[in-house]
């Protein structure tokens, strides 16, 4: 299925980035009437899927960030968060719940929170190539709040 509407940005990985990318997609959601809870929910998701490549993708450098949205007819609104990072050996492990490889005030919780506030995540992933995440939410609008 085609989205009626996409969005493009590549930004580099500097922290301050991470607010742009949630509001971007944020606003460009909105066209789908999304409730204050499913827009709050998709920008946490996109908050910590740019905040992973921030952090992790690009440890001793700066690097670019690419970030493609789209809306679908059905009311899906897909974002999917890419680098050219250092990549994750292992996603599967990457992706259980308190596992951090920086140790410290990280809590290993990124992915399991995109999990929880989206219908899906799917997470590719390439040593020395990069990382790139999918998340999927299905708006139902704030007429289903009614």
């Amino acid at each position: 299925m085609k989205p009626v509407n996409e969005i493009h940005l590549r930004f580099q990985s500097h922290s301050v980035n991470e607010g742009f990318a949630r509001a971007a997609v944020a606003a460009f959601a909105s066209q789908l009437d999304p409730n204050i809870e499913e827009l709050a929910d998709l920008k946490t998701a996109v908050s910590e899927s740019v905040t992973n490549c921030i952090v992790h993708a690009y440890p001793h450098s700066v690097g670019e960030i690419f970030l493609w949205a789209g809306l679908f007819a059905d009311g899906t609104v897909k974002v999917r968060i890419r680098d050219r990072g250092v990549g994750i050996p292992d996603v599967r492990q990457a992706m259980e719940p308190l596992f951090t490889t920086l140790g410290g005030e990280r809590a290993g919780l990124g992915f399991a929170v995109m999990e929880s506030f989206c219908d899906r995540v799917r997470v590719h992933s390439r040593v020395g190539k990069g990382t790139s995440v999918t998340l999927v939410k299905r708006i139902a609008g704030r007429d289903a709040d009614a």
